[in-house]
């Protein structure tokens, strides 16, 4: 830890998530806030009202107060296609860790790149994949390494569209609900139906596929909206969460830890009650854990090399619609988005439909 034992934070943008990410930095008394950043000087100005962060300078531009504040820590809440040049110019500043907002990056080469300058630069990189701080998620992994429902066979995986902005909560949930185990192939298709603007990144309008791990479990994966799940009630209980299928029993949760039901076939009187989390618990603990692994040196619990492990099935979802087969993991000879690269060269045309 630093000589005064507190550490100098700054914001990078201070919009809606800002002010979540807040909720975590205003509870951690090793950090003080001594920066706002953020073109629309009025919004910092806001985020430093509602959360007293009084001796906090304002800035418009991100490079002149990593240069004059040179924080210790930065909090970057960005739309998605500003995350790589940002981060490198934190890492280049010397910060010593960045908490940025997910996805990764619009394109997997940029997402690698960004793991490169962490390792590269020391500089701790962590993502907002604050769901795995969710009490009842921390439950269920704690239940399948007691083997409550046996040996893991199969996982049905469900998420909002898109898989960039959305998927990526579910891959982590479903990784991490195997001990980190790594994906081994990946078939995938998408809907284009409508093709949606997130944070400034197009996207599909639902998603289908099928992923095989390293360990042999294999999953479904459903992205798309309630309404075309509505037919399908199973579906629509965990619209955005993970069922988890094992030999002797299976779990279904959503994307905050709610249990919707546990089952395990030898004991029908067993129940997991619910456990619920807000929001701001989750984002405590992952400002919490992120510090508490910057002063112990251990790997954060949302590092960037597990964000990178959940991008990577994103992509190779896309990859694979491009090759029109199943592709393996790790994914080579790819640095784009497939999706983006198909949507400007005209793949997705309904002309003739």
């Amino acid at each position: 830890m630093n000589a005064t034992n507190v550490f100098r934070v700054a914001f990078i943008g201070c919009g809606k998530r800002a002010h979540e990410h807040a909720i975590g930095i205003k509870a951690d008394s090793r950090l003080e806030v001594v920066a706002l950043s953020d073109i629309a000087a009025a919004s910092a100005e806001t985020l430093k009202s509602e959360f007293g962060f009084q001796q906090a300078n304002i800035y418009t531009d991100h490079k002149e107060m990593l240069a004059k504040e040179k924080p210790d820590v930065v909090l970057i809440c960005l739309w998605t296609p500003l995350h790589l040049p940002v981060f490198r110019d934190c890492a280049e500043a010397g910060a010593k860790a960045v908490l940025c907002e997910k996805p990764m990056s619009p394109t997997w080469g940029e997402c690698q790149e960004m793991g490169r300058i962490a390792d590269e630069t020391g500089c701790q990189l962590t993502f907002s994949l604050q769901r795995r701080f969710a009490t009842g998620n921390q439950t269920v992994r704690r239940l399948i390494k007691e083997g409550r429902i046996g040996q893991v066979l199969r996982l049905d995986l469900y998420s909002p569209p898109n898989l960039l902005d959305c998927g990526i909560h579910t891959f982590d949930q479903a990784i991490s609900f195997m001990d980190e185990t790594p994906a081994k192939s990946v078939l995938g298709a998408v809907d284009t139906t409508e093709v949606y603007n997130w944070f400034n990144v197009p996207s599909e309008c639902g998603a289908s596929g099928h992923v095989v791990f390293a360990n042999g479990v294999q999953a479904s994966l459903y992205s798309g909206t309630i309404d075309v799940w509505e037919p399908t009630q199973d579906m629509a209980k965990i619209w955005a969460g993970v069922r988890v299928i094992g030999t002797e029993g299976f779990i279904e949760v959503m994307w905050d830890g709610q249990i919707v039901k546990a089952v395990n076939y030898e004991d029908p009187a067993w129940k997991q009650e619910m456990e619920l989390s807000s929001m701001s618990d989750q984002m405590i603990g992952y400002v919490k854990h992120a510090i508490d692994c910057l002063v112990s040196g251990e790997e954060p619990e949302v590092s960037h090399r597990k964000a990178l492990r959940a991008s990577e099935l994103i992509f190779a979802v896309y990859e694979s619609v491009r090759r029109n087969a199943r592709v393996s993991i790790p994914l080579t000879n790819v640095s784009d988005s497939p999706f983006i690269a198909m949507l400007n060269n005209g793949q997705f045309s309904k002309e003739g439909a």
